[in-house]
Order: C-alpha cells, then sequence, then structure tokens
C-alpha cells in the first residue's frame, strides 16, 4: 500500500514495521497507575496506560525485555511521542480529515502477512504481551493522518519546478567524483531545554538495541519524529550539503553499517546509519529485470513436518521450474496461482541482494531459465531473469531528483507546523 503525495509516492507505515516475536517475554505485572493522567493536550488526556503501551509495543519492536524498570525508563520519551502524536490528530480532525479503516486494516494486514501471521494473530500476540491493540491502531492512523494533512496544506506548492531539478541535477554533475552517502536517520526532538536529558537517555537506549541487532526500519517507524519514519528513516542517497554538518562531518568518517552516537542537530537529536558509500557520477551496478511465481502455504511451513499440501506445493513449484520457459509464462503462471505476490518485484539490484546464497545464484542463472523453488514460512517462490544490463547508478534521474527535494520540503513543512502546534497549545504535564 502507498500514499501519493500528487506525484510523491511515500510508502505506509504498514510497509515497514515487522515486529519482533522470536520468542517469550517476561510479561511486567500492569502499573498500579494505568488509568493516572501522564499529560493533557488542548484538553485531551494521555493516560499513564497510554504512555505504558506504547512503551511496551517499542520495547517488543526492538527486543528489550519487558520489565519495570525498561519500561520507565522509556516513558519520558514516550509520553513527549504521544503528546506530538495527539497535536497531529487534533489537527487532522480540525481538517475534517478522515482516515479510513480500510486503510488501517490494510496496514495491519500488511505487517501480519511480513510476519507470516495468519489474519488476527498481531492482535492475539500484543495481547499476550500486555499491549492493547488500539496502541498500534492508534499510531498507523495519525501517521496517515497527518500525511494526508501535509499534502492538503502544501498542495502543488511544494513540487519542484524544471529549474529547481536542473539547478540540483547541474550541482550534483559538477561534484562528479566526490563522496555521496546512502543515509538512514532516526529524529529525536528536544522541544525545550528541560527534555534534552530525557531524549538523551533514550537516544542512547535506541542505540544501543540498534547495535545490538534491531532492525533500523522498525526503530525508526516506531519512533522517529521526521517524516522519513514512514520510509523505515531512510533518506536515501544524499550528498553533504544536504545533510547537516555535523552529520555530513561524521557519515564521511564512518565505516558502511555503522550506527552514530546522537548527533545534535536543529530541533533534536539525530541518529545516523551509513548503509552505503559511493562517488557521484560512478556506481556502476547489474541491475536485473525478474519476474516470480508465488505459490502460497495455507499454513506456516514447519519444515520439520511439512504437511501434505505444502509437499503438494513445493512438487507443483518444481514443475513449474521444468515446464516454464519464458517471463511472459511466468506472468501467467503467477496470475494463475492468484497473484498474491507481483509477478514483476520491480528492478533488482545484484549487489543489494541479500542473503549471499541468493545473490550468487542470481548471479549464477542464465536469462530465461526457471530457478529451483525457493522455501519461505509462507510458501514457494520461483524466479526467472529477463534481462540482466550493468548501469552506472552514481547519477540519479530526474524522478529520484524530484523526490529528494520534495521530501526535504515536506520535512521541513512538517516540522515547522509541529513547533507552531505546540507553540499554541495548552499542554500540561503531570507528575505521577
Amino acid at each position: 500500500m502507498s500514499l501519493r503525495f500528487s506525484r510523491w509516492r511515500m510508502p505506509a507505515l504498514s510497509a515497514l514495521l515487522v515486529l519482533a516475536f522470536a520468542g517469550p517475554a517476561f510479561v511486567a505485572p500492569a502499573l498500579a497507575q494505568v488509568a493516572s493522567i501522564a499529560a493533557v493536550v488542548n484538553g485531551t488526556v494521555i493516560t499513564q496506560g497510554d504512555v505504558n503501551n506504547r512503551a511496551r509495543l517499542f520495547a517488543l519492536s526492538t527486543g528489550l525485555p519487558l520489565t519495570p524498570d525498561v519500561l520507565n525508563r522509556l516513558a519520558p520519551q514516550v509520553t513527549r511521542q504521544l503528546i506530538d502524536e495527539r497535536l497531529q490528530l487534533q489537527e487532522v480532525e480540525k481538517q475534517h480529515i478522515v482516515v479510513p479503516d480500510k486503510a488501517i486494516a490494510a496496514a495491519i494486514a500488511d505487517i501480519e502477512k511480513r510476519n507470516t501471521m495468519a489474519a488476527g494473530d498481531l492482535r492475539q500476540k500484543l495481547a499476550a504481551q500486555g499491549v492493547g491493540f488500539g496502541t498500534l491502531i492508534d499510531q498507523i492512523r495519525t501517521q496517515l493522518g497527518w500525511t494526508q494533512v501535509l499534502r492538503k496544506k502544501l498542495g502543488a506548492s511544494a513540487q519542484p519546478s524544471p529549474q529547481d531539478i536542473a539547478d540540483r541535477l547541474a550541482r550534483i554533475k559538477a561534484q562528479t567524483g566526490h563522496n555521496e552517502y546512502n543515509v538512514g536517520e532516526i529524529f529525536i526532538p528536544i522541544e525545550s531545554q528541560a527534555g534534552a536529558a530525557d531524549a538523551q537517555k533514550f537516544a542512547d537506549t535506541v542505540i544501543t538495541q540498534l547495535r545490538a541487532g534491531a532492525p533500523f526500519p522498525v526503530v525508526a517507524a516506531q519512533f522517529s519524529q521526521s517524516q522519513t519514519a514512514l520510509q523505515g528513516g531512510a533518506l536515501g542517497w544524499v550528498q553533504s550539503e544536504q545533510l547537516d554538518p555535523g552529520v555530513a562531518a561524521l557519515v564521511d568518517q564512518m565505516p558502511v553499517g555503522a550506527i552514530s552516537n546522537p548527533v545534535p542537530v536543529a530541533g533534536g537529536l539525530s541518529i545516523v546509519q551509513l548503509r552505503g558509500k559511493r562517488q557521484i557520477g560512478n556506481d556502476p551496478a547489474t541491475v536485473l529485470t525478474l519476474r516470480q511465481v508465488f505459490l502460497p502455504f495455507a499454513t506456516p511451513l514447519n519444515p520439520q513436518a511439512p504437511t501434505a499440501a505444502q509437499q503438494a506445493t513445493l512438487q507443483r513449484a518444481h514443475a513449474l521450474g521444468t515446464s516454464i520457459h519464458s517471463c511472459s509464462e511466468m506472468e501467467a503462471a503467477n496470475k494463475a496461482a492468484g497473484a498474491v505476490h507481483p509477478s514483476d518485484p520491480g528492478p533488482v539490484q545484484l549487489q543489494n541482494v541479500t542473503p549471499p546464497q541468493f545473490q550468487k545464484l542470481l548471479t549464477d542463472l542464465p536469462l530465461d531459465q526457471a530457478s529451483p523453488p525457493l522455501l519461505a514460512n509462507d510458501g514457494v517462490t520461483v524466479v526467472m531473469i529477463c534481462d540482466r544490463q550493468t548501469k552506472n547508478l552514481g547519477v540519479p534521474t530526474k524522478k529520484q531528483i524530484t523526490q529528494q527535494i520534495l521530501g526535504h520540503r515536506v520535512e521541513l513543512f512538517s516540522q515547522q507546523l509541529l513547533a507552531d502546534l505546540h507553540r499554541r497549545a495548552n499542554i500540561q504535564m503531570m507528575k505521577n
């Protein structure tokens, strides 16, 4: 699912959240005062129960233990995030924007699908860990609604002009040979000096979990207060001039894959992940055009005890691999199988394919030859390479430049609008 901001496509939150339910977790006793008031935002109450639920959701997403000490450490920054979300939701309602239930349901269904869960499993798993399902629903509703607010207020004015795009492209070409960076970010705002210490403590907690293996896109989607949260914190490929000076100096020294310490930036702190580094104008890459057939399982696979139906599905995949000899036949076969996944996954950059075994398979697979069946918990996939090209990805396309400029403008407007809502709001923080 995606949202369209004029010509800008923005992935929804549901495409990013992959909650970590790897095993049983300690469920802390309910706080004694879950109904007590944590804050009041323009007359709207945030209870201690709201804070506790969101802290639990974050802890589950990052692998933190659900202990009272962890939840208490998360509480101050969680409260500030909930205040921001209440302000955003109030603006959504003021603009008479309604987020359809079907959009939220689709987001939840996508989370379940990405976690190979049956419909309804997510609600049960959250309940088992003491997390109210409404916590996730509220977060999704607010993020989708806030995006529509920005779209409504900005309208066509945010769209870059042809001259804007030409100027940016000229600057990029003038920097040929200089480094550029593929960056992920988590932005933690600091509205006042009083909240600086809490923001720093929270940032340290986030970094600890990221370095212990928590997935960066999940953490960004949960707690980054930047619009890039909707894209798992992805800034994409950017040049030094597009970054805060402190961040730009840091990423030039970071090894690829590293997570930074908190970096002071305008309005708060930024946690940066360096995902890649290359020279502008010099990034040869092998780009594949693929087609795939996906045969779903009715129930999740147990590799040690596959069902008779799953064994039959695997045999069917083997048969397809020997009988299909063109990409058009792959498209037809995927359609006949219900088109659960699209037959065309889009361009695939070979160097970015994981795990390494799959990258090697695609490297060695001849054109127009079906791959062996690829097993997953939810089904079997057969792929075919239709085309293999070497391209220079070091110079962005006009579409990519348009998205960069538009994304930057939307982010600035989002921060300015939220800051203005804070200035005009009546916010009361309670001590419990």
